[in-house]
């Protein structure tokens, strides 16, 4: 592993990705595989980066803390919602059993989708769709994971959620300071727990 990558992984350490899974599947999947090519030389820097239609790649350390809140185990499905450059997929894909990705912008499907080839990551489904509305005809879901703010936890996300299931999203209007949310669904209804604040694009409806 070079320098620059060993450093990456201490910075995620110090800001608080400590399960060894996660640090284990961010070792192992390349994030300069997945920034455009003249933001290589800052692929491993903890910031969030421009990509194609708008969007950014998340700064790791908030992909670090979102997959650790997550706890995604061997077996479970995983909807993502929001799969920019495929690098949060990425990660899901190493620690679950199977991914079903949406993305509204149909220009980064395809690189997405190239990116987690090369990578050899057989057990995501990528598509082309409205993630706002979740992914009905593959739920119920064991994790759902949103990466982009709405102000309230979409009402089909929570319905697609699995009895057990916890969800991560960030909650707040565009332009504000958000926060980061775990919902958890059980019998009788969803507890929701804040976890930190941050910054996420908003959560469209429809197509980009």
């Amino acid at each position: 592993m070079n320098p620059a990558r060993e450093a990456f992984l201490g910075a995620l350490h110090d800001d608080g990705v400590s399960d060894p899974r996660v640090l284990d599947a961010m070792a192992r999947i390349p994030r300069d595989r997945f920034v455009e090519p003249h933001f290589e030389a800052r692929a491993y820097d903890n910031l969030p980066l421009p990509i194609d239609c708008d969007q950014t790649i998340s700064q790791p350390s908030v992909v670090g803390l979102m997959t650790q809140e997550l706890d995604v185990g061997r077996g479970m499905k995983v909807l993502e919602v929001g799969a920019g450059s495929g690098y949060q997929t990425a990660i899901l894909a190493t620690l679950a059993r199977r991914v079903y990705a949406l993305e509204r912008h149909g220009a980064l499907v395809g690189k997405a989708r190239a990116r987690l080839d090369a990578l050899g990551l057989s057990n995501v489904v990528l598509e082309h769709g409205d993630g706002s509305e979740g992914w009905p005809r593959h739920a119920p879901f064991d994790r759902i994971l949103v990466a982009a703010a709405a102000e309230d936890p979409p009402r089909p996300l929570l319905d697609q959620l699995r009895v057990g299931g916890v969800m991560i999203l960030p909650v707040g209007e565009e332009g504000t300071l958000q926060q980061l949310i775990k919902v958890t669904r059980g019998v009788d209804g969803y507890t929701y727990d804040e976890l930190s604040s941050v910054r996420f694009v908003p959560l469209l409806h429809g197509f980009g």
